[in-house]
Order: structure tokens, then sequence, then C-alpha cells
């Protein structure tokens, strides 16, 4: 039974309250690093960890929980996981060790993909005419980039205030909300599916994602020995290809691969994979150069990034009725072309040009909103509502894997250039030097130690070398989306492709 129009919105508005502190904790801990790094004591190993685990694990956790809730109902899986979630939060905030709080992100990360698939799942079900979900979805899109966006300035404000651990606390009280809301709002009877949910098949999508991922991380970030890359990459492959293995053999698999057969699916992953990592990509650099070179503080640094977030709550919802008036191919390319655009006049223009800047900024999270809503809508649209979660959790993976690996390669990349690029003051020692030339925050610990004729020379270097290096970071954003404008354009033949009619 459909439910009417008013307990529609209010079982959406039920999701999303669940769905904000999942994606706030994908940004918010940034800010928070250098204070728990120096409470708990961690080493550079154990952050690494405290940061990577919970999208390395939860991009492996996301497609057997949206498949597991496709099986036992994604009401059931969404209370569950909400609890998990703030159970997680709790002990991540009362964390004593860097090792506690690596297993309260795992903890966080279970909670997580149990929520995320769900919630997709929930509103494909709940939404059968094609506009009213576009529009739907067009709001979860709001709240998953807002979130994300919005998480740095929130813990920059939390951290003000309160200790490391408040920036896990925030959410006990939302989790307090979402349970007894959705409990009371999410209708019992739902239609599931008959996909089996085995164990073994779940630990080896986990294990070989993970080792792709981690593979993939230390390949360009020079983590580990080069010799154990690829084998960690073999195996990695190896254990994907044993599950798709057994999901081609299974009369029921847990992963239907048929999925990718739909050209709008595969357009709509590819967009959610690189308009994440672009956009996670863009607010780290960003947030770097506002404050190592402009001299912004955080809080300043995240206001001067507002016109993103304020962009995208304006223009997420209205995304869907764009798409369903103009069509998901006019509205997918438009979004991925503009959003092109304005990286490629960044890197021209710097951010020094003030309010030029946030006009581009402003248009960056304009475009990239509408292009992460034009994804959902080509995915949710392909499939039947049965597999509501199952697609969801493909998609929802494209976003972790996408934030991940959008935050490394954009970092990686700004480091490798900025080593290249930087020209340091001939009578440096070759010591500070070296070490000075590794980031522009090792820059500022060089000058530090140094007289102040020489830490000024050694800090305009650095700001130098920084601002050309993200330039060109931006600039190779820029044409990967055009790239991927035209691949979209391609994949989404029909005007309407990945829309389904009610």
């Amino acid at each position: 039974m459909i439910p009417s129009a008013r307990k529609r919105w209010l079982i959406l508005a039920a999701v999303m309250l669940a769905f904000l502190p999942v994606v706030l904790d994908m940004t918010i801990l940034h800010v928070a690093v250098p204070s728990l790094a120096q409470s708990l004591k961690a080493t550079s190993t154990e952050v690494l960890w405290i940061i990577d685990i919970y999208p390395l694990l939860m991009a492996g956790l996301l497609v057997p929980m949206g498949t597991l809730a496709d099986r036992v109902g994604k009401r059931q899986v969404l209370l569950i996981g909400s609890a998990v979630f703030g159970l997680a939060s709790l002990l991540a905030a009362l964390s004593l060790t860097p090792a506690m709080l690596v297993g309260a992100r795992a903890l966080l990360a279970l909670g997580g993909a149990m929520i995320m698939p769900s919630v997709l799942g929930i509103i494909r079900a709940t939404f059968e005419d094609p506009h009213e979900r576009a529009m739907a979805l067009g709001i979860w899109g709001l709240v998953g980039s807002a979130g994300a966006a919005v998480g740095p300035l929130v813990g920059g404000a939390l951290l003000e205030h309160f200790g490391w651990g408040s920036v896990f606390l925030i959410n006990v009280p939302l989790i307090a909300v979402v349970l007894p809301v959705a409990y009371a709002l999410l209708p019992r009877a739902e239609a599931t599916g008959d996909a089996d949910w085995r164990p073994g098949q779940a630990a080896l999508l986990i294990m070989g994602l993970m080792a792709c991922v981690y593979g993939i991380k230390a390949l360009v970030a020079d983590a580990i020995p080069t010799p154990l890359i690829a084998p960690i990459l073999l195996l990695g492959i190896g254990l994907l290809y044993a599950f798709a293995r057994a999901q081609l053999k299974a009369p029921r698999p847990m992963l239907d691969l048929t999925l990718f057969a739909h050209p709008a699916l595969v357009a709509g992953i590819a967009m959610a994979l690189c308009v994440m990592g672009a956009l996670a990509g863009v607010e780290l650099t960003l947030a770097m150069e506002l404050q190592y070179v402009l001299d912004k503080t955080p809080l300043q640094a995240g206001l001067f990034m507002m016109p993103i977030m304020v962009a995208a709550a304006f223009w997420g919802p209205l995304a869907g009725h764009l798409a369903h008036r103009f069509g998901l191919r006019s509205i997918a390319t438009s979004s991925l072309a503009i959003s092109a655009a304005s990286l490629a006049m960044l890197s021209l223009l710097g951010f020094e040009s003030g309010l030029t800047a946030q006009a581009l900024l402003a248009t960056l999270g304009l475009a990239l909103s509408i292009g992460l809503t034009a994804s959902s809508i080509a995915i949710m649209g392909a499939v039947d509502p049965r597999q509501g979660g199952a697609a969801g959790a493909l998609e929802a993976t494209a976003y972790e894997l996408g934030t991940g690996l959008g935050i490394t390669l954009f970092g990686v990349f700004m480091s490798k250039l900025f080593q290249r690029t930087i020209t340091l003051p001939a009578h440096l020692d070759p010591a500070l030097a070296k070490q000075a030339s590794l980031s522009i925050s090792d820059s500022y610990v060089v000058a530090a130690e140094l007289p102040p004729g020489q830490a000024d020379l050694v800090i305009a270097a650095a700001k130098a070398a920084f601002t050309a290096t993200h330039s060109w970071v931006l600039g190779a954003a820029a044409a990967v989306l055009g790239a991927l404008t035209l691949v979209v354009h391609g994949l989404l033949r029909s005007p309407q492709a990945g829309e389904t009619s009610s």
C-alpha cells in the first residue's frame, strides 16, 4: 500500500534525519585530527587508520548491508544501524587509545553501512511517481552534499569550545531523535527480495574492496614498500573475482550483477564516484590554501567556502524537477560541464579574487549538487523497487570510494607537485630544506625553527609553490569531469534514461 502524500514526505524527513550524521562523519573528523593525535599520542600511521578505516570498511560493507536490507526489510536494518551508529559515536568520543578509536570508527562504518542503502531503498519504495521520486532524491542529494560540506565548519565550531570527542558526541542526540521518529513513521509492511545473504560471500567482497582501495592509496602515497603493493592489489582483485563468480552462479545472488547492464545505472555510479571525489578533494585543498596561503582562521575558511553549501542547499531540491522537465541526460551532462568549467576558471583565477572566486564556488556547488541528484535518479530509476537497497548500496559505495580516493589523489598529487615546484633559499640547511619541501605544513614547521628573515623566505616560497600546485590540480580535476561529461552523454542515450514509470 502506497502511503498518503503527507506520510510520504514525513517518511522522507525521518530517513534524512538518519542519513545526516552519517554524511557529517565523512568530513567532520578532519579538523579534529591535530587535537586527537596530541591527546591520544597517536603516531602518523595510527592517525591514518583512524581516518581511513571508516570509508574503507564502509565501502566493503555497503553492498552486503544493502542486500540484507532488501531481504529482511529496510526499516529493520535502518533502525538497527542507527542504534549501532549512536553507540559507536559514544565509544569514539570516550576512546582512551588510538586502537580504541580505530575500533569505534570501524563500528561507525558498520552502522553507516546499514543506514545508507536502507535510506535509498526506502525512498525508492515510498515514491512510486517518477516526478515525486526525483524531488525526494533531490532532497537526499542536498543533505548528502551539504552535510559533507558543512562537516568541517561544524567541527571547527565545536572545537573552539569543546574537546575533540565533541565531533562524535554530536551524533548521539541526533540518533536519540531518529530512533523513535523512524520507528513511528516507517511502514512496517514492505516488499522484500529473495537474494541470499551469505557471510562468506560478504567477507570476500569486504576484504577484496578494502585490499584494492588500500593498495591504490598506498601506490599513490608511497605509504608502504613498493614490493608489497602488487601482492595487495592482486589479492584484492582475486577476492573480488571470486565474489563475482559466486554471484553469477548463485540462483539468488547477493548482488545482481545484471544491474550493470543498465547504462543509466553505470552512468549514475560513475557520476557519484567522480563528483564526490571532486567535492571532497576541492574542499580539502581549498581549506589548506585558505589557511596556509591566505592566512585565514579555520572559521574564516569555513565561511569563505559557504557559497558551495548555500548553492547546494538551494539547487539540490530543484534538481529533481529540472531532470523531470528537461530530461536526465541534459541535466546530468550540463551539471558536469558547468562543474568542469568552474574548476578550470578557479585554476586560472585563484582564490585571491574574492567575490569572483566565491561566485565560482557557488556555481561549482550548484552544479555538483545537481550532478549528485542526477546520479541518484539514474540509479534508482533503473531498478525494480525490490532492488532499491542493492542499488542504493552501489551508489553509496561509489560515494565512499569517491570521497576516500578523491582526498587521497588530490592530496598526493598536491604533495608530489609541491615537492617539484618549491624553490627554497639556497643557503637553507639541506636537512631542513628536504623536510620543508615535503608539504606546506612541513614548510611551516621548518620556518618556526628559523630566524625571522629566513622563515619569511621559506613561507613565501611555500605559499607560491602551493598556489601554483593547487592550480594544476584543479585543472586536472576539470579535465576529468569534462571527460566524464562525454561518457555520461553517451551512456544516457535516451533523454529520459534512468527514469521509470510508476
